[in-house]
């Protein structure tokens, strides 16, 4: 176990999800943290802090969320992959500066370890209920990239690939942990720094007389630049023209806004990374994510091992893990439902994620959830009596 001259601590360890989580910030390229304590998710930036000198970089601990979310951005402007880190209470105040890195397409992290709500609720104890905040916080109309890790290793593998999201489309990503996977603590690999990909900043090559910064490419991004390069521009959070000034006009943001959607909507393949078990023969789905999906996996095991019938058959159950919710798989919940009898949706809370479900399958297949306040994961077994449920 060794830290390479690219700071990447590689080997095999044992940690927690909150350090890995942070071992793939600092390998996915991160160099400037901001945030304010908050349980869940203090360890991650205090293992930041304690790196951050060996590797190169900086953490500030500011006075509040809202001072974090906007610290960082202008940490993004300045050149560096940034981050912050936040629970429940600290996301919601995080919503406005969320909506600002979405419109002035500023790519950075923002990591939620989930807890029990609403208002203080139980600091520190697990829930899943900050799932639609991620998508529709803040106002306005704007896509979403999110990923749900549910183990120390997918936090540190994941992370990076958050950061790299980030980068190749210019925008904020949503990591959304959960308390349960934040502090479990499991063996985590880390690779050599050159056998990780890591996406570069999208740094244009055109000179500064003939650049826009809100010009898009083929891919409907646009490229940024580096501060102190003679690149002149300007970033508002106003509706604003392609060259970053304001421009309030119906057309200027009928334009913006459709293309800030369609840059995720359109690139749907390169974005989504969702994990199917089991289901090519299946009767029902059991569709969950982060630490859920895990105690979901042991309902599995018992339904199998149990031998459970309809109709003389033995049922069969296979999982569909939400690790990307957003943008949410649509096509493939649908096509799904066209073949199953049911979908089951357990989720540490009283049901956000199976209201997509429901909505995707439209009406092909019925939808169970399984909801669940948060504090504790589910009983497997409240889980088993909906697949069995499902399966009728």
């Amino acid at each position: 176990m060794k830290a390479d001259p690219k700071g990447v601590l590689t080997g095999t360890h044992f940690m927690d999800g909150d350090h890995a989580c942070c071992e793939g910030a600092l390998a996915g390229g991160a160099r400037f943290a901001a945030g304010y304590p908050i349980t869940p998710s203090t360890e991650i930036v205090e293992r930041f802090s304690s790196r951050i000198p060996v590797v190169g970089g900086v953490f500030i601990q500011m006075e509040d969320e809202l001072a974090a979310s906007i610290t960082l951005q202008g940490a993004v402007w300045g050149g560096a992959k940034a981050f912050t880190v936040t629970s429940g209470p600290g996301f919601s105040l995080m919503m406005e500066h969320i909506g600002y890195a979405a419109m002035t397409e500023t790519p950075c992290v923002f990591v939620d370890v989930q807890r029990g709500g609403p208002s203080t609720g139980l600091p520190t104890l697990p829930a899943q209920g900050d799932m639609m905040q991620a998508r529709w916080g803040s106002h306005g109309d704007y896509e979403m990239i999110a990923l749900c890790p549910n183990s120390p290793q997918e936090c540190f593998d994941l992370t990076i690939r958050a950061f790299n999201l980030a980068e190749q489309f210019r925008t904020p990503v949503m990591f959304m942990m959960d308390e349960c996977v934040g502090h479990m603590t499991e063996k985590v690999v880390i690779p050599p720094a050159e056998e990780i990909e890591v996406t570069p900043r999208r740094i244009t090559s055109r000179k500064p007389g003939d650049f826009q910064l809100f010009e898009p490419c083929a891919d409907q991004v646009p490229d940024m630049v580096e501060a102190g390069q003679g690149y002149h521009f300007h970033v508002t959070g106003l509706t604003h023209s392609e060259n970053g000034y304001p421009s309030m006009t119906v057309k200027s943001q009928e334009k913006l806004v459709k293309r800030l959607c369609s840059k995720i909507r359109d690139n749907f393949d390169k974005i989504s990374l969702n994990e199917e078990t089991d289901l090519e023969n299946a009767d029902v789905a059991v569709v969950a994510y982060g630490i859920t999906s895990r105690v979901a996996m042991r309902a599995i095991r018992i339904v199998r091992e149990r031998g459970f019938k309809v109709n003389n058959r033995k049922i069969r159950v296979g999982m569909y893990r939400l690790i990307t919710p957003w943008p949410f798989p649509d096509e493939r919940i649908h096509a799904l439902a066209g073949r199953i009898r049911g979908f089951v949706v357990p989720e540490l809370n009283l049901g956000q994620m199976c209201r997509e479900v429901q909505r995707a399958a439209g009406g092909h297949a019925v939808t169970i959830p399984v909801p669940h306040a948060g504090g504790t994961v589910h009983d497997p077994e409240t889980i088993v009596a909906a697949i069995l449920e499902a399966a009728k």
